[in-house]
C-alpha cells in the first residue's frame, strides 16, 4: 500500500457516504498486503478480487469531525505513523459503520503490521458487509495467522460452501493458508473435520494427505493419496504428491507407480519430468535422458528440457547430442545464458577440445558464474601446457570475498599438482596458511601437497589440526588413515582413523577404497576386495580399480586383476595410478 497514491480513495467513499443518495458504490482499493504480515493478499487463501455486495451505506453527515479523521488517517500514513493511522481509520469505521471505510481500516491495520486491529477491522468489515466474501477469507486468514484454528473453522467452511459446485480450489489452497502453523496434528484435525462433507471431492481427499503427512501420519496420508486418485485417476497433481510419499519408503516403488501412470496416461508431461528428475537422483541417467526426450516432443521449445537433456547427455558422454542440446537451449532464450555458456566450456574441455572451452569460458559475462569461468579458463591453459599463462591468469582475478581468495590459491595449487611441480604447490599453500592458518581447505590442501613431497610430519600435523577444527570432518579422518596406511607400518592407528570416516560418511566409495587398501596392508586380502569391490561398483573410479587389481593380484587372481586395471585404462588412459601399478606388475 502506497498512502500517496491512495491518499483520495477515502475521501470519495465518505463523500459518497454522506451523500445519501449512492448510485453506485465507490470501488474500494485493492488490499495491499505488508512484507512480514500474514496478510490476505499474499496468501493462496487470501481475498481474490471480486466485485463487492452492495450493502446499504449509513446516511449520515460529513461532519468536521469525520473529514477531520480521515485526513489523520491519511496524513499519518504519509508520514510513517502506522499506527496513528490505523487508529483513526479503525475508530472512523466504528462510528461510521461504512463497511468500505471497516475495509479501508482492515487494510491499513495489515499495512500497519497490527494484526489484532486487523482481525477487529475485519470483523467489523463483515459484519457490516456479510455477504462479502473477501471480508470473510481476510477474517479466517487472520484467525489462522493468529492460530485461533477453532475460531477460524466455521469461517472456512462457509468459504467452501461459498465455491458452490467447485470447492475443489479452496481445498487446494487449504494447506497453503495453514503451512505455518506449528501445531500439525491440530492442522490435521480441522483438514479432516472440513473435508467430511466432500466425501467424493479429490482435492478435498488431497488436503487430508497433505495435512496427515505434515503431521507424520504417513498412513493416513498413503490412504488419503489413493482416495483422491481413485476418484479421479489422471490427475498429475495427485499422482506426484503421491509418487513423493511412495518415495519415503522406497525410490523403486515410487519409480514403479511413476511408470505405470505414464503407461496409462502418456501425455502426463508434469509426471513424466518427475519421473525424469527421480531417474537422475537414482542415478538411472540414460533412462532419464529418454523422458526428457520425450518430454521434448511435445515442448520441442522448452530451453530447460534441453538444458536438462544436454546435461544428461554429457553425464553419459554423448558429447554431440549435449552440445547440440545446450546450443539450442541458448537459441532458445534459456534464462541464465551464462550458465549454458559454462556447461559448453566444461563440455569442450572434457573432450580436450582447448580453444573452444576457451571461447566458451571466455564468452562469460559479470555475473554468478563469472569467477568460476575464469578459474576454469586458467586451468584450460594449463592443461595446453601454458602454464605461467595459466597461473598469471589467476593473479588477475578480482576476488570478492575470503572464499574466493582461497579458491584462487587452490585452484594455483591445484594447476601446479597437475604439472607435477609439487614443491611450488606446497609453497604457495604455505605462503597462503601463513595468512589463514586456521583455514580447513588450505589445511587439506597443503597435507595433500606434503604427501607428495615426502613432507609426511607436515601432512599430519595439517590434518591434525584440521580434525581438531572440524572434528566431523570425514575426509581429513580419511586422508591420514590412508597416508599411514599407505606409507607407514602404524595400520592400528590407520584403521581406527578410517574406520571413523566410514562411521561419519557411510558408503562413500573412496573411504571405503581407504579401508580395502588397509586391510590389505595389514594381510586382510579378502576383507580388502570386499570392501574395493564395493567402492568400485560405487565410483568408478582409476584410483580404485588400481588398488583392486592389485589385492586380486596379490590374491593370485591376475585375469581378473588385469581386466580391471585395462578396463578401466580405456576411460581413464591417462591415470597415473593406473599407470604406475600396471608398470610395477611389468604389464
Amino acid at each position: 500500500m502506497d498512502f500517496r497514491l491512495s491518499a483520495l480513495a477515502p475521501v470519495l467513499l465518505v463523500t459518497a457516504a454522506c451523500a445519501q443518495v449512492p448510485q453506485k458504490p465507490a470501488t474500494p482499493p485493492k488490499p495491499a498486503a505488508p512484507a512480514q504480515a500474514a496478510a490476505p493478499a499474499r496468501h493462496p487463501a487470501a481475498p481474490v478480487e471480486a466485485k463487492p455486495a452492495s450493502p446499504a451505506l449509513p446516511k449520515q453527515e460529513l461532519t468536521s469531525q469525520i473529514l477531520y479523521e480521515l485526513l489523520l488517517g491519511e496524513i499519518a500514513g504519509q508520514r510513517g505513523h502506522l499506527t496513528l493511522a490505523s487508529d483513526a481509520y479503525l475508530d472512523l469505521a466504528k462510528r461510521t459503520r461504512d463497511p468500505r471505510i471497516a475495509q479501508r481500516a482492515t487494510e491499513v491495520a495489515l499495512y500497519s503490521r497490527l494484526p489484532q486491529q486487523a482481525l477487529e477491522a475485519a470483523k467489523l468489515w463483515l459484519d457490516l458487509a456479510p455477504d462479502s466474501e473477501p471480508a470473510r477469507q481476510t477474517v479466517a486468514v487472520l484467525l489462522v495467522s493468529a492460530g485461533k484454528l477453532t475460531e477460524a473453522r466455521p469461517y472456512l467452511e462457509k468459504l467452501l460452501a461459498a465455491e458452490g459446485g467447485n470447492p475443489g480450489m479452496a481445498f487446494l489452497r487449504l494447506n497453503g493458508l495453514l503451512a505455518k502453523q506449528q501445531d500439525k496434528k491440530a492442522v490435521l484435525e480441522l483438514v479432516t473435520g472440513l473435508a467430511k462433507s466432500y466425501g467424493q471431492l479429490p482435492e478435498a481427499h488431497f488436503a487430508v494427505a497433505q495435512a496427515a503427512w505434515a503431521a507424520g501420519r504417513m498412513d493416513l496420508a498413503r490412504s488419503e493419496s489413493a482416495e483422491a486418485m481413485k476418484l479421479r485417476p489422471d490427475w498429475e497433481m495427485g499422482a506426484l504428491f503421491r509418487g513423493a510419499l511412495l518415495q519415503q519408503t522406497s525410490v523403486a516403488t515410487a519409480l514403479a507407480y511413476y511408470r505405470d501412470f505414464l503407461q496409462r496416461f502418456p501425455a502426463a508431461k508434469e509426471v513424466r519430468l518427475g519421473y525424469a528428475r527421480l531417474l537422475v537422483n537414482d542415478k538411472q541417467f540414460a533412462a532419464a535422458r529418454e523422458q526428457f526426450r520425450q518430454v521434448l516432443q511435445s515442448a520441442p521449445d522448452s530451453p530447460e528440457v534441453n538444458v536438462a537433456v544436454g546435461l544428461l547427455s554429457m553425464q553419459l558422454k554423448d558429447y554431440d547430442a549435449a552440445e547440440d542440446y545446450l546450443k539450442r537451449a541458448l537459441a532458445l532464450g534459456y534464462k541464465d545464458p551464462d550458465v549454458v555458456r559454462l556447461y559448453l566450456g566444461q563440455l569442450n574441455d572434457e573432450r580436450k577440445r582447448f580453444p573452444q572451452a576457451l571461447e566458451w569460458y571466455g564468452s562469460i559475462g559479470p555475473g554468478p558464474v563469472y569467477f568460476s569461468a575464469q578459474v576454469r579458463y586458467a586451468a584450460v591453459l594449463a592443461g595446453e601446457g601454458k602454464l605461467a599463462e595459466g597461473r598469471k591468469h589467476l593473479h588477475q582475478i578480482v576476488a570478492t570475498s575470503n572464499q574466493q581468495r582461497v579458491q584462487l590459491i587452490q585452484a594455483e595449487a591445484q594447476l601446479l599438482r597437475e604439472a607435477h611441480a609439487y614443491q611450488e604447490a606446497y609453497d604457495v599453500l604455505s605462503r597462503a596458511l601463513d595468512k589463514l592458518p586456521n583455514q580447513p581447505d588450505l589445511l587439506y590442501d597443503r597435507a595433500m601437497a606434503a604427501e607428495k613431497i615426502n613432507r609426511l610430519d607436515v601432512a599430519e600435523q595439517d590434518l591434525r589440526k584440521l580434525i581438531q577444527l572440524k572434528p566431523y570432518h570425514a575426509q581429513a579422518y580419511n586422508a591420514l588413515g590412508y597416508t599411514l596406511a599407505d606409507r607407514t607400518t602404524r595400520y592400528k592407528e590407520a584403521l581406527e582413523l578410517i574406520s571413523k570416516a566410514l562411521e561419519l560418511a557411510p558408503g562413500d566409495p573412496f573411504i571405503m577404497d581407504s579401508m580395502g587398501w588397509v586391510q590389505y596392508r595389514m594381510g586382510n586380502y579378502d576383507k580388502a576386495v570386499d570392501f574395493l569391490k564395493h567402492a568400485y561398483a560405487g565410483r568408478p573410479d582409476p584410483e580404485i580399480a588400481a588398488h583392486l587389481g592389485e589385492v586380486l593380484w596379490a590374491q593370485g587372481k591376475r585375469d581378473e586383476a588385469k581386466k580391471v586395471w585395462q578396463d578401466s585404462l580405456k576411460e581413464n588412459p591417462d591415470s597415473e595410478a593406473l599407470l604406475t601399478v600396471i608398470k610395477k606388475f611389468g604389464q
